[in-house]
Order: structure tokens, then sequence, then C-alpha cells
């Protein structure tokens, strides 16, 4: 059943948790110890703080769930189906964390990240939910309109962000980098000098690409996540669990191998503080994927609940960025003007969106039960059998 007030709550918590993931991410990265200001050294501080994520995850997504689920029983049970796609759903939303990681640590800017992501998502979220669902024949024109505006919607925000100077800043930045790679020339092999060079102009590819991870992988989340809970009989936990180990694998297990395999274990280290603020980011995802699990318990539909959520986090997250900042004169009207148009995009998909049913939660397996006996033969001294109504007795 529907219970649109809780649904709405739940996706303003998903919203404004989603919404500021980013700023409290960035903050950790840059709190964590660069001990070589090199393009390895600040991928290694990224995936340490990445590390911070996956251990936020697994504290508050299995370590909770899992006392709570010994303590007391709920809704749902176990189900091999429900349990491979709820860790599929979050390896696709670890994935996604990941891109924005990777974006952050190419020096892009959160209020450039986080809006695209935003953007993408929900038409990425929208036509796969109608691929599951084979509903492409309900598109209408109009959710197609609300794509286009999604989609130049982000291209504005990208174009128009309100940080000013900052091609002049980044080309700083190179100069910067380049004369310390010409100085260390000497001592450094000349294969490795020409891979660094390579790398740094290559960085808005890289950004390019980890956006589109990102973008692909958290709208692909909502659909697989409500398939895992609805085979799982409507569970709350029991996903939600799922969802912190497969974090915990990606977020946690992989970047450390990866680390000390690698030289990166040298150009990086963690801090005390690094680690709160990547922790503290890894609550907000956690807090974020919590929400969405309550909207769909409450009846919410990845269809709509999805588009809410990355239609309102961009805002949170734009306005959280100038906050932190300061930075209020530096806003334009063309920024403010994508940023609503792509919200209005968002909120056209999902007004327009194929309304196809995903269901009921399938429904625990229940013994078989014992067939039921025959009833008797009516007594030949009752003159009125049952099924007759009259007052005549039957011939």
């Amino acid at each position: 059943m529907l219970k649109l007030p809780y649904v709405l709550i739940a996706t303003a918590m998903t919203a404004f948790f989603w919404g500021i993931y980013g700023i409290v991410l960035r903050n950790g990265t840059k709190w964590m110890n660069l001990k070589e200001d090199t393009f390895q050294g600040e991928i290694g501080v990224s995936l340490r703080a990445f590390v911070g994520v996956g251990l936020a995850y697994f504290l508050i997504a299995v370590l909770v769930p899992v006392a709570l689920l010994n303590r007391k029983r709920e809704t749902g049970y176990w189900s091999f189906s429900g349990t491979m796609m709820s860790l599929f759903a979050g390896a696709v939303g670890a994935l996604g964390a990941l891109g924005v990681t990777l974006a952050l640590a190419f020096k892009a800017q959160p209020i450039i990240v986080m809006p695209i992501v935003f953007g993408g998502a929900p038409v990425v979220n929208t036509l796969l939910t109608s691929y599951l669902n084979k509903s492409f024949n309900q598109i209408k024109p109009l959710f197609l309109l609300g794509m286009l505006m999604v989609a130049l919607g982000m291209v504005g925000v990208f174009l128009n962000r309100p940080v000013p100077n900052m091609g002049k800043a980044k080309e700083s930045a190179d100069k910067v980098q380049v004369a310390q790679t010409e100085s260390e020339a000497d001592q450094a092999a000349a294969p490795e000098v020409k891979t660094k060079e390579k790398q740094g102009t290559q960085n808005w590819l890289a950004i390019g690409m980890s956006i589109a991870l990102a973008v692909v992988c958290w709208g692909a989340y909502g659909p697989f996540l409500h398939i895992g809970q609805s085979q799982m009989g409507g569970s709350r936990l029991r996903p939600f669990c799922c969802v912190g180990i497969a974090y915990f694998i990606i977020a946690v297990m992989m970047p450390i191998v990866f680390l000390e395999s690698t030289a990166m274990h040298q150009s990086s280290g963690y801090t005390g503080w690094g680690m709160i603020g990547s922790i503290l980011a890894g609550v907000c995802g956690a807090m974020g994927a919590l929400g969405i699990i309550l909207a769909f318990t409450f009846g919410g539909k990845p269809i709509f609940v999805m588009p809410l959520v990355f239609g309102f986090a961009p805002v949170i997250n734009t306005v959280g960025s100038i906050i932190e900042s300061g930075k209020f004169d530096n806003l334009n009207a063309l920024f403010a003007g994508s940023l609503i148009l792509g919200i209005l995009g968002a909120v056209t998909v999902l007004l327009n969106a194929p309304k196809a049913s995903h269901g009921k939660p399938a429904a625990a397996p229940t013994p078989p039960q014992e067939p039921t006996k025959a009833p008797e033969s009516p007594s030949s001294s009752d003159p009125y059998p049952s099924g007759n109504t009259d007052n005549t007795p039957k011939s």
C-alpha cells in the first residue's frame, strides 16, 4: 500500500544525504595525507578516502542490520535470488561511488560532478525500469522532452558553474606540475615523466569517464535494489545488509589490496581527520541508501522515487557548496537557469514516466496444507439440501 507522506519523507532523507555526500567526501580526501604531490599520490589519497566510505557502509549497513535481525524478527525472509540481486545492487552503488571518488581525484569540483550525476541518473533509472517492465510502448513525447531538458540542464550546469577563473587556475597548476617534472627529470625515468604528462593532458577525459560510470551505476541502483527487496518479501534490513557487504568488498578490500600491491602506498597515507571525513561521507551514502529502502517499503517505486531523489539532491549539493565556500556573489543567472531546467526535466520525466506496475513483493513460501474433506452428502431427512434457496423441495 502506498503511504505517500512516508515515501516523500524517506525520499527527502535520501536527497539530503546524497546531496551533501560529494562535499563531505571532498573534505575527507583533502584532509588525507599526501606524501608526494603526483598523479599517483592523488589517486592513492582518493582510494584511501574510498576505504573510509566502505568502512562506514560496513558499520551502518552490515553490523547494525545483523544485530537487529538477531534481536527480533522482521518482515520478509532470505532468498538466494533476492540476496544475489541485492548484492548486485550494492556493487552497482559502490561502483557509482567510485566514479564520484575518481572524478574528485581528477580535480573536478563537487558543484560540477554532482549535478551532472544527479541529472543523468534518473534518465538511466527510468529507461532501465521501463526495460525491466517491458513498458517502452508507454513512453510519451513529454517524457522524451523531460530527458532532453535534463541533458541540457547538465550541460548548462557544467558550462556556467560558479567557479571563477577555473581554467586559469588549472592552467597555472599544470604549469607548476610541468616545472616540477622538469626539475626532477634527471632523477626520474623518461618513460615515467611522459606518462605523467600524458595523464595530465587526459584529465578531463578521465573526469568524463568517471562521471559516466557514476551516472550509469547510480541510475541502475534503484531498480535492482527494488527487485532484490521484492524477492526477499519486502524486507528492509536484509537487502540493506547485502548492500553493505558489497560496499565492504568493493570499497574496502579491493582498494587496500590494490594500494598495497602497487607503488601508490608510498605516495599517500591515512590520517585521523581524513578518515573521519571519509567515514562521514560513507555515513551520508549509507543513510541515503536506507532512505531508498524505506521509500520502497512504504510503497514507492523506482520509476518515481529515484527521479525525485536525483532532482532535488543537486539543489542541496549546490546550496551546500555555496555555503561552504561563502561565494554567493559567484552565482550567475545561466547556472541557476540550467539547474532549474535540469530539475524541471527530472520532474517531467517523473510525471510522464511509464506507469507499469512493479507487482507486490513475493510471498514467503508456505508449507502445503492438508486436503480438506469433501462435505458429507445431505441426509435423507433434510428436505432442503445446500444451495436450494426456495421453499420447494427438489424433485
